[in-house]
């Protein structure tokens, strides 16, 4: 994709091409919203929820060709949404280690990482499960993402911990530092300034080398009391006096500064430092600790920043998944990806899943087709047109792999109906049975709801419409 600001983009994900549409007709901006609250929801099935929407619009504009009235494809619709509900429900399973992870190479099917799926699904899921020891929800907004620029994909891998871009400032400051203690500081690590305007009148030699004595006297109180903690190192949000520098060198303890809010409060939840406002007064219980602490010089660059790893941390409620390679726009869309992952994965941490591979929509619409035969109105006609467009999904799945939708879709009914196994779509279209590929269930209940709630705004507003030029 080619963007007005002159830069580009390349992926295959739904989600970030609805994002940089720019649409101008009513319905597309509906649509674009139905996206983007699928998106934020669950992360992922952006792309299943517009084909079943756009499948239900051209499903509901043949039933009104034949006559029927938009309110009764509308009761059918809901109809069939709550069938597909309870259908779903039936069909959910409880995830161990392993369906997690497939739930997360599931997710990166599609992305530019497919092939490296393999390598970033457990990554995925160790992630997770590490968060979850400390927090009582694991989510993707608690896994950050750090480019190494150096290396391949299959040299990504997991830290329990943080990384931190910023310049280190002296050469001599300690590094690879092992079972290291830290504290985190909202404040800077100075003589406090005055907050009035004052003047003070030095009348003597003697008065100013005794002015200069107690300022370096403050200055050494404060060393002294960061080095009585029994600390390694000391991050903090604000400046550095460079004599304070210099003297916690001396004593081997690495101080880092200017570091903005989240990096702060990310450091301290990898850690379990407490974020703390003065080093004069620090107590055993405001220290945090990690299994490595090591900073790498960068060459210098605009950016002018230096590598610090925080790693190995104990009970991290936060950790960071390191992605190699150099690609900027590869590693961009890897990241993407990752991302998407990480937060169907949660959901089905939290829930339960359903298989995919087309599997999980052929069942609600046979569940569909089944409870409209108990129904003798036009609603049945609506609740049947409902099914076909749940078939989208597997239709355009064996669309994709180049092979014949009708054939494909009449095996998978037959399949589905022969006993509890679960049939899908394999990558070359065939009907095989699903054991590998997973959704977590509220992803699925989240795309066909959205769907079918913008279908029927649409099909409301067009009864409406219709009715007024009828009265006109």
């Amino acid at each position: 994709m080619y963007k007005t600001d002159g830069s580009n983009a390349v992926t295959n994900d739904g989600s970030k091409i609805i994002s940089e549409l720019m649409v101008k007709h009513p319905a597309a901006k509906m649509m674009v919203s139905m996206a983007e609250s699928q998106e934020e929801a669950c992360g992922d099935g952006v792309t299943t929820t517009m084909l079943i929407c756009g499948s239900l619009l051209i499903e509901a504009n043949t039933l009104m060709r034949k006559g029927i009235n938009p309110l009764k494809i509308v009761d059918g619709f809901r109809l069939a949404l709550d069938i597909s509900k309870n259908q779903i429900i039936r069909n959910e399973k409880v995830p161990d280690n392993e369906k997690l992870i497939q739930v997360a190479k599931t997710a990166l099917v599609g992305k530019n990482i497919t092939s490296s799926s393999k390598i970033f699904s457990p990554i995925i899921v160790e992630a997770l499960q590490t968060i979850s020891k400390n927090r009582e929800h694991a989510l993707a907004e608690h896994v950050s993402m750090y480019k190494s620029r150096k290396g391949g994909i299959s040299d990504s891998k997991l830290i329990k911990g943080i990384v931190i871009n910023r310049r280190i400032l002296l050469d001599s400051l300690p590094n690879n530092i092992s079972d290291c203690k830290i504290v985190c500081l909202d404040s800077d690590i100075k003589i406090r300034e005055l907050t009035r305007n004052a003047e003070i009148k030095i009348t003597s030699a003697d008065n100013l080398d005794t002015f200069i004595e107690e300022q370096r006297n403050r200055k050494k109180r404060i060393s002294d009391s960061i080095f009585e903690s029994g600390i390694n190192a000391i991050f903090c949000s604000g400046e550095i006096d460079k004599e304070i520098l210099h003297s916690l060198a001396d004593l081997d303890i690495i101080c880092i500064g200017e570091l903005d809010s989240s990096e702060l409060r990310n450091l301290s939840q990898a850690t379990g430092a407490k974020i703390i406002e003065t080093p004069m007064d620090i107590h055993e219980s405001d220290i945090g600790e990690c299994g490595m602490l090591s900073w790498e010089r960068r060459v210098q660059s605009d950016k002018v920043e230096d590598i610090v790893r925080i790693e190995n941390c104990k009970s991290p409620s936060i950790v960071t998944i390191e992605v190699g390679g150099g690609e900027d726009v590869v590693v961009e869309e890897i990241v993407r990806g990752l991302h998407d992952a990480l937060r169907s994965t949660s959901l089905s941490m939290k829930s339960k899943v359903v298989s995919g591979a087309g599997s999980i929509h052929s069942s609600m619409a046979q569940g569909v087709r089944d409870e409209a035969e108990k129904f003798g109105g036009k609603e049945r006609l609506a609740m049947e047109a409902y099914s076909r467009a749940l078939e989208s999904i597997p239709s355009t799945l064996v669309e994709n792999s180049g092979g014949d939708p009708l054939d494909r879709i009449l095996e998978l009914r037959a399949a589905n109906m022969k006993g509890t196994d679960s049939f899908g779509i394999s990558p070359k279209g065939d009907v095989v049975k699903v054991d590998e590929v997973w959704h977590p269930s509220l992803v699925i209940e989240n795309s066909i709801e959205s769907a079918t709630e913008t279908a029927i705004s649409m099909l409301r507003i067009d009864q409406v419409i219709s009715s007024k030029n009828s009265q006109s």
